[in-house]
C-alpha cells in the first residue's frame, strides 16, 4: 500500500472520466436479493468496488467466518441475510467496524425470531448468527433517524418471512432515497413495498429472477462536481449518468448549481461546465449525507459560507467524519462548528495556497473530496489506496484528465 499520492495543479480540465464506477448501494442490494431468488437473475455492470466484491464473495461462502473488512453495507445486510436465512455464521471486520453500531438491526432481528450473540462488546462487531426459530413477530418499530441500511436491511429480508413485515419508523427519518431506492429495487424483482411517511408494509411473496444493469454512481459523480466548481475552467463528460436516477445523491445536481457547476445531457453522458457560483449555501443532508465532505470542501475553497444539517449519521462512518472535516479544512483556514444544531462553514478570506497535505482516517470519501483542491495548488493525500472501498480507479481517472501524480 502506498502511503501517499501526490497531484501537480491543474487548473484547466477538459475531458471524459473513464472509469466511472456503477452504483455501489444499487450492486449490494442487487446482490442480497439476488441470492433470496436462489441467484438466478443476471445483474449486469455491478460495481467494481470493493465494498461490492466483499458483498459477492461473501454471500456466498460456506465458511464459518465472513471478514467484511471496512464495509459496513455488508456488515449490515449480511446480518440480515444470514439471520433470516438461520445460517450459522460469525460477521466480523476491522478495528474501525468493531466500534460502529449494530444494535438496533440485531435487537429488531432478535424480535423477528433470529439467534444473534456478540462476539466481543455488547451492540457492535462481531456478531454470530445461529438460527431462526420462526417468526415471532410481524410488526416492529425501529428508530428512522440512524443509519437506513439497518431499514433497508430488514425490508430486503422482510418479504420471505411467512407473516411479511410492517416497520414504523420512530421520530425523523434520514437517507430516505435509499429506502426509496431499496423498494424500487425489490419491485424489479417483482415484489411489492407500500412505502408511507412513517412506515412500510411488505407482504409475504416470492421474488422472481430478473436482468438488472447497474447505473453509474452518483456519490462517486460529485467529486467531479468538485473538480469543476474548483477549477479555472471545465469541461467534464461523466458517462452513462442519467438525470433520472433511483439514487439520492442524484441532487449533487442541484447543489452544485448553486456552488458554479452546470449540468447537461448529452446523449447517455451528462457534461460539467462552470458557471457562476452564490455567496451562501445552506442544505439539509440528512437524505444524502455522502456529499457532506465534498460540498464543505468547495465552499470552503471558493469562499462560500455554509450552513449544514443533518450531519448526525457522519459520526459512525469509516471515521467520525465531522471530526475529520473540522481537522482538515483548517488546512484551509476554514472553520466548521457546531451552533444550535447546525453546522457553520466559514471559509478563510486569504485562499492562497502553494501546497496542501491531507489525512484520510480510514476513510475513503475523505480522500476523494479534497482531491480536487489539485486544481489550486499541489495536494497530497495519505494513504491513497483507501479508495478502493467505492472507486478502485480514481486516481486513474484524475490522471486521465492530465493531472501528474507522485506516489510513494
Amino acid at each position: 500500500m502506498s502511503n501517499s499520492i501526490t497531484l501537480h495543479k491543474k487548473s484547466s480540465l477538459d475531458g471524459v472520466v473513464k472509469n466511472l464506477p456503477s452504483s455501489k448501494s444499487i450492486s449490494n442490494r442487487a446482490i442480497i436479493i439476488d441470492a433470496l431468488t436462489g441467484g438466478k437473475s443476471k445483474l449486469q455492470n455491478l460495481s467494481d468496488a470493493n465494498d461490492t466484491r466483499l458483498m459477492k464473495k461473501l454471500i456466498g461462502s460456506t465458511d464459518s467466518v465472513l471478514d467484511v473488512e471496512d464495509a459496513g453495507t455488508t456488515m449490515r445486510f449480511l446480518t440480515a441475510f444470514n439471520a433470516i436465512k438461520g445460517e450459522t455464521r460469525v460477521i466480523t471486520g476491522t478495528d474501525r467496524m468493531k466500534q460502529r453500531p449494530i444494535a438496533l438491526l440485531v435487537d429488531a432481528l432478535r424480535k423477528m425470531g433470529a439467534e444473534i450473540e456478540y462476539g466481543e462488546k455488547e451492540g457492535f462487531p462481531p456478531i454470530k448468527t445461529m438460527g431462526f426459530k420462526g417468526q415471532t413477530a410481524p410488526e416492529l418499530s425501529i428508530r428512522g433517524d440512524v443509519s437506513s441500511q439497518y431499514i433497508s436491511a430488514l425490508m430486503m429480508v422482510a418479504p420471505v418471512l411467512p407473516k411479511g413485515l410492517t416497520l414504523k419508523f420512530e421520530g425523523q427519518v434520514t437517507s430516505r432515497p435509499y429506502i426509496e431506492m431499496t423498494a424500487s429495487l425489490m419491485n424489479e424483482f417483482g415484489v411489492k413495498c407500500e412505502v408511507l411517511e412513517k412506515e412500510v408494509h411488505i407482504a409475504h411473496q416470492s421474488y422472481r429472477p430478473t436482468e438488472v444493469t447497474i447505473e453509474s454512481d452518483w456519490s462517486a459523480a460529485s467529486y467531479w462536481y468538485g473538480f469543476t466548481a474548483l477549477a479555472e475552467q471545465a469541461t467534464i463528460e461523466l458517462p452513462m449518468m442519467t438525470m433520472k436516477s433511483i439514487q439520492g445523491d442524484r441532487v449533487v445536481v442541484e447543489m452544485m448549481e448553486v456552488l458554479g457547476v452546470k449540468s447537461e445531457a448529452k446523449g447517455s453522458s451528462l457534461v460539467l461546465t462552470k458557471q457562476n457560483h452564490q455567496p451562501e449555501f445552506s442544505w439539509d443532508f440528512k437524505h444524502c449525507p455522502d456529499l457532506a465532505q465534498t460540498v464543505s470542501v468547495v465552499c470552503a475553497a471558493k469562499g462560500i459560507n455554509g450552513t449544514f444539517t443533518g450531519l448526525e449519521s457522519l459520526r459512525i462512518k469509516e471515521t467520525d467524519r465531522i471530526m475529520a472535516l473540522q481537522q482538515e479544512l483548517q488546512k484551509l483556514g476554514a472553520i466548521f462548528f457546531e451552533q444550535d444544531g447546525k453546522w457553520i462553514l466559514i471559509p478563510s478570506r486569504s485562499r492562497q495556497f502553494d501546497s496542501l497535505s491531507f489525512e484520510t482516517y480510514l476513510d475513503h470519501r475523505m480522500a476523494m473530496a479534497f482531491a480536487p483542491l489539485a486544481t489550486l495548488a499541489d495536494v497530497t493525500i495519505e494513504d491513497p489506496a483507501v479508495t478502493r472501498k467505492s472507486y478502485p480507479k480514481f486516481w486513474e481517472d484524475i490522471q486521465g484528465l492530465g493531472f501528474k501524480a507522485a506516489v510513494v
